[in-house]
C-alpha cells in the first residue's frame, strides 16, 4: 500500500520526502502541485525531476474522495455524498455568497456527540476520518467548482468545520488537515476564515489554542445545565461554566475578537423570553474572564425522529432583540440547501450505528427536556 499524499501537511510531505533522498524545496514544490493545481498525476509535474516522479510513482499516490452522488439546490449549494469505505459515508457542503464561497467539513463518519436536534447524531458514530479524508474534501470541491465555474482562481475562500461529526474528538487528524488549509503554499486560507465548530471538548479547546488557533465556534443551545444536559450530553461531563472558561481562555489566542455560540432554536424547549435573559446573565458574568461573544440563531431542521419543531420566526426574533438590547451581537442563520437536505444538522448519510443510539435517543424522547415537554407539532 502506497502513502496517499494527501495525508500530508507540508511538514509531513518534507519528511516524507526526505525519506526518498529528496529536499525540502521538493516537498513544497510537490506540496504546490496537490493543493494549489489540483494535480493527481505526477507525470504532471513537470518541474519536478524525473528520477523524484519515479520513486513516487512506485511509493505514492494522490487519492481523492470517491463520489457517490452530488445535489445543487436552488439557491446554489452544491451537497456531496462521498464514500470512505466499509459502507460509510460523509457528506460535504458548498454555500456560495456575494462575498464569499464557504465550504462545509465533515471530521468524522457520523458523531458520537449525540444532540438531540441533529440527524447526523442520531445516525450514530461509525470512525473518525484521517487526514486525507478531511483535506480531500477541500481538495475536490476547490479544483471541482474551478472547473465546474470556469474560474482560474480560488473559489472557496472559507471554511467551516461543521459538516458530520465533532472535530476535536478526532484531534490528531484535524490539525494537519487544518494546517494544510492555512498554509501559504496549500489553500492560503485566514485563520479567521477556518472556524471549528465544537460542541464543547474543553481539554481539546486548550489544546487548539496552543497547536493551530483559528476561529472558534461552539454549539450552545441552552443557557443552563439541565437543559443542555438533555440537548448536548457531552454538557454532563463538560458544564456551561467549565466550557465558557475554556472559551475566554481560548480568546487570547483567537484569530477574531469574539467567540460564535450556536443557538438552535427549537420550539417550546430553549426560545423563551426567560431562556434569553439566561444567556444575557451568563455573558455578562463571563465577559469579567474576558470573553466576548457573538451568537448565532439557528432555525432548527426538523427530521421525524428528533421529536423536536422548529421555532416560529416571530419567536426567534423576540429572542434576537433580547440579546441585541443587552448590547450582544447577535445574527440569525440563514437556511441554505434545505431542499436537498444540506442545511445545518441534516447532514446525516449512511453511517453504521455502532452506539446504541437509536435506543438511547428513543429513551430521552420518553421523559422530560429541562422540565419542558416535548410536543410533536404535525
Amino acid at each position: 500500500m502506497t502513502n496517499n499524499l494527501l495525508d500530508y501537511d507540508l511538514e509531513g510531505l518534507t519528511a516524507f520526502c526526505e525519506q526518498l533522498g529528496e529536499k525540502r524545496f521538493r516537498a513544497t514544490q510537490l506540496f504546490r502541485w496537490i493543493h494549489q493545481k489540483g494535480a493527481a498525476d505526477f507525470e504532471q509535474m513537470t518541474d519536478l525531476a524525473k528520477s523524484l516522479r519515479e520513486k513516487l510513482a512506485g511509493s505514492a499516490h494522490v487519492q481523492g474522495p470517491t463520489v457517490v452522488s452530488r445535489h445543487e439546490s436552488t439557491d446554489g449549494t452544491i451537497k456531496w455524498l462521498f464514500d470512505v469505505g466499509a459502507g460509510d459515508v460523509i457528506e460535504t457542503v458548498f454555500i456560495p455568497e456575494a462575498d464569499r464561497g464557504t465550504l462545509c467539513i465533515s471530521s468524522q463518519a457520523g458523531c458520537a456527540v449525540g444532540c438531540r436536534f441533529c440527524s447526523t447524531g442520531h445516525q450514530g458514530f461509525s470512525r473518525n476520518l484521517t487526514t486525507g479524508e478531511i483535506i480531500s474534501q477541500l481538495w475536490f470541491a476547490e479544483h471541482f467548482l474551478r472547473q465546474h465555474l470556469g474560474r482560474d482562481e480560488r473559489v472557496i475562500s472559507n471554511v467551516v468545520m461543521m459538516g458530520m461529526g465533532e472535530p476535536l474528538q478526532n484531534y490528531s487528524q484535524l490539525v494537519p488537515a487544518l494546517k494544510v488549509m492555512l498554509d501559504d503554499h496549500g489553500y492560503g486560507l485566514s485563520r479567521r476564515r477556518v472556524t471549528v465548530s465544537t460542541s464543547g471538548v474543553v481539554p481539546m479547546i486548550d489544546r487548539l489554542a496552543k497547536d493551530c488557533p483559528v476561529a472558534l465556534a461552539v454549539s450552545l443551545h441552552a443557557p443552563q445545565d439541565t437543559l443542555r444536559d438533555n440537548l448536548v450530553p457531552l454538557n454532563k461531563k463538560y458544564p456551561i461554566a467549565e466550557l465558557l472558561q475554556a472559551c475566554a481562555r481560548y480568546q487570547t489566542a483567537a484569530p477574531r475578537d469574539f467567540i460564535t455560540f450556536e443557538y438552535c432554536m427549537l420550539d417550546g424547549v430553549n426560545d423563551q423570553p426567560e431562556h434569553a435573559a439566561q444567556l444575557v446573565a451568563l455573558m455578562k458574568t463571563h465577559a469579567i474572564n474576558g470573553l466576548s461573544c457573538k451568537f448565532n440563531l439557528i432555525p432548527f431542521n426538523p427530521f421525524p425522529a428528533s421529536g423536536l419543531t422548529r421555532s416560529d420566526m416571530s419567536q426567534v426574533m423576540v429572542f434576537a432583540k433580547i440579546l441585541m438590547d443587552a448590547g450582544i451581537v447577535t445574527t440569525v442563520r440563514k437556511t441554505r440547501g434545505d431542499d436537498i437536505d444540506a442545511a445545518c444538522g441534516q447532514l446525516a448519510g449512511d453511517v453504521q450505528d455502532r452506539t446504541g443510539v437509536d435506543q438511547r435517543m428513543a429513551a430521552q424522547r420518553q421523559g422530560m427536556l429541562g422540565g419542558i415537554k416535548v410536543v410533536v407539532k404535525v
